[in-house]
């Protein structure tokens, strides 16, 4: 039987009404169309979740805030984490709930095995964004492995650098201090020295860190650092660390028997005066520190001669971000020549830029010269060689392998 027309078109109306009753969403966004992607981006809501424990840190990103919402209309939200992984468990809880649209995080400040753990799980927004960003024209790339590789793994344009770091570690030079070369040297140093040294307890990402710092000068074949763990062979390549670490622990700060809760914590104990030497994955950390009066400014820095680790740290946007397009227009602001001076600035943050000064304009590149690095921080060509980051799976297995032998309640 055939239905009256004037059925069918009171049926269709009632469809295109019944359709625009609910919200469609909208396409992810381009960022090769940039016009569109910011227009797209005006009065979005951006939950950026990203560590919280520093306040210059802190001041940095609510600045970025103040930035956004004057020159985009875009509101950006501070998630102030002690953990980047709690960020990446959310991001796994909705993905297993079926919630593809409205996550709760938009941007996470990411390091590289959170990183990994994410790509590899299908929870990044991809379409290799990252190099269609207007400002990464700017990024020194070409120079600079770290920024397209994350923890040996590419990063497929799918998290964004925003600054650089290398471990460096630091002193108080109105002490009498033998500075070590090497972590082996630190071993034997902390003999003559007990209770002058700590490191913060693994999985904190500066503990975590100086691990793989020691595993990387003393293993036999680095080679092997740059895989995936063998199963097999782990306990044989850890070894001589597990040694060296046996020896270190009875001379550590309270005997290895409590650790600071992160680097802010072991610069305190320095400012206390309980420890002789610090360490941080910021050159420009210690300069920033006497700058607001949290450290002594006869605070110098040093590294050991034959390198310490070096990365670069990025943010990333999850794949079901409900503010995809002013995710990426953060992201862009970030490696904008003016935030990134800002952020190199060691009364501000003094966290290194990942910009090619070359790239730069004359009165760009003269906001950079301009800058006073600070009394303790060493000038690039002091930093020394630049080691390479372990394979992520070497510091998952680390932090297990260490909280069995050493770790505390906290």
């Amino acid at each position: 039987m055939n239905t009256p027309k004037i059925i069918k078109s009171t049926l269709l109306t009632a469809g295109i009404a019944l359709l625009g009753a609910f919200p469609t969403q909208a396409a992810d966004p381009d960022p090769s169309k940039w016009d569109e992607t910011v227009n797209q981006a005006k009065d979005q809501h951006v939950y950026w979740n990203a560590w919280g424990g520093g306040a210059r840190i802190n001041d940095y990103i609510a600045w970025v805030g103040q930035q956004v919402k004057a020159q985009y209309g875009i509101t950006l939200t501070h998630v102030k984490l002690d953990d980047t992984a709690k960020a990446v468990a959310t991001v796994v809880a909705e993905k297993s709930a079926g919630q593809d649209k409205e996550g709760k995080v938009d941007l996470i400040w990411i390091n590289g095995e959170n990183f990994i753990s994410m790509k590899e799980q299908g929870l990044l927004f991809g379409n290799s964004w990252t190099t269609k960003l207007p400002n990464y024209q700017y990024v020194d790339f070409e120079n600079n492995s770290t920024i397209e590789t994350d923890f040996t793994l590419p990063t497929d344009g799918m998290e964004s650098p925003w600054g650089g770091a290398k471990m460096v570690f630091f002193y108080d030079s109105a002490n009498d201090i033998k500075m070590p070369d090497s972590f082996l040297e630190l071993v034997e140093w902390t003999k003559t020295n007990p209770g002058r040294f700590t490191y913060p307890q693994p999985p904190n990402f500066i503990g975590s860190s100086f691990l793989k710092q020691a595993l990387t000068e003393v293993v036999e074949d680095r080679s092997k650092l740059l895989k995936p763990v063998i199963e097999s062979e782990f306990d044989a390549v850890v070894a001589p660390l597990f040694t060296a670490l046996d020896k270190m622990h009875p001379n550590l700060w309270r005997q290895g028997k409590a650790y600071p809760k992160n680097h802010e914590a072991m610069g305190q104990l320095m400012a206390d005066n309980e420890l002789d030497i610090i360490f941080a994955f910021n050159p420009s950390y210690a300069s920033s520190k006497i700058a607001n009066d949290e450290l002594p400014d006869t605070v110098r820095s040093f590294t050991f001669s034959k390198g310490t680790l070096g990365n670069t740290h990025f943010v990333a946007i999850p794949y079901n971000s409900k503010a995809k397009a002013a995710a990426l227009v953060v992201a862009n602001f970030l490696i904008s020549p003016d935030a990134q001076a800002r952020k190199q600035d060691p009364n501000i943050w003094g966290d290194p830029t990942v910009l090619a000064m070359d790239k730069l304009s004359d009165a760009e590149r003269a906001k950079f010269d301009a800058l006073e690095l600070g009394v303790a921080t060493l000038k690039p060509s002091e930093l020394g060689p630049k080691l390479p980051e372990p394979h992520p799976t070497w510091m998952s297995r680390l932090e297990v392998e260490w909280a069995k032998r050493y770790g505390v309640a906290n």
